[in-house]
């Protein structure tokens, strides 16, 4: 068996996004609506999974988040502005120089837990499209990792058998349900580790 796609998870392994940077800023506008502590995730969890799967539009879930949250449209166009910025975070230079020597040899795919509008503000920040046979986001599929659903629905648009295919995520949920599913996988934590790893699966006669 040859491998013949490395698929990557986004938020985490190409785009370094600190967890602490996202509870920051749901802390900080909790304080600015005059909010007590916590309420103001409580208040974005009780939105539930709607942004994740798409389950409506961008515009709704604005509408949505102001009601729940009591903002104003200024207050609330300000807050996704931080949630954007947090959410992008900051680009994994060494990661992403390394895969694109690998696009020629090998189909390159994205797998992301994502957001309503998170293709729109990573390509244009990223240019994730350009660089990329597939990418594959929650919000516009309505499944997320780690529902084995959404790894046969990327084997399926890759045209692929699972054991073909080479998945990086930093969620060991996730990898656990790739392996069940027949990927091969690795668990992404430090980016040096994760390309020797990824090489030794392509030098492999077997992998």
């Amino acid at each position: 068996m040859t491998l013949r796609a490395i698929i990557l998870d986004i938020g985490g392994v190409l785009e370094i996004t600190p967890d602490p940077q996202m509870r920051g800023l749901i802390e900080k506008w909790g304080e600015r609506l005059h909010l007590q502590h916590g309420e103001l995730a409580e208040r974005i969890e009780s939105l539930g999974e709607s942004g994740a799967l798409g389950t409506c539009s961008e515009g709704e879930w604005l509408r949505n988040l102001r009601a729940a949250a009591g903002m104003n449209q200024t207050q609330c166009d300000d807050f996704m502005s931080d949630f954007w910025d947090a959410y992008l975070g900051k680009p994994n230079v060494e990661l992403t120089e390394y895969i694109a020597t690998l696009r020629p040899h090998y189909k390159i795919a994205l797998l992301s837990n994502s957001f309503l509008g998170a293709r729109e503000r990573e390509q244009e920040r990223y240019g994730f499209q350009d660089m990329t046979y597939l990418i594959i986001y929650s919000h516009e599929v309505g499944l997320a990792k780690p529902d084995k659903r959404i790894y046969q629905l990327t084997c399926d648009r890759l045209g692929l058998p699972p054991h073909d295919t080479l998945f990086l995520d930093d969620h060991q949920p996730n990898i656990t349900a790739a392996r069940e599913f027949g990927m091969k996988a690795i668990l992404f934590g430090d980016t040096g580790k994760a390309i020797a790893e990824v090489r030794g699966h392509l030098q492999s006669p077997v992998a």
